[in-house]
């Protein structure tokens, strides 16, 4: 897979949580981010919340609960 570096404005308190997490744990932020904004690209024009509803709902489908996630962001 091809990657790109970008540039985000985000609050100063999201800023400091993701500066404090591992290498391995940002790659990981990473590809969340990824996924979100090419189903956001692939969906009709609509609000973020809509899309991340959708990506949510999706990921709920296929099993993924929110302590899931919490344990794949945690893990080493």
């Amino acid at each position: 897979m091809s990657t790109e570096t970008i540039t985000l404005r985000i609050d100063a308190e999201a800023a400091l949580a993701f500066r404090m997490v591992s290498g391995e744990e940002r790659e990981k932020l990473g590809i969340l981010l990824s996924v979100w904004l090419k189903e956001y690209a692939r969906s009709e024009p609509a609000s973020l919340k809509k899309t991340m509803d959708e990506v949510s709902r999706k990921a709920q489908s296929r099993g993924l609960t929110p302590e899931i996630l919490e344990s794949i962001l945690k893990e080493e």
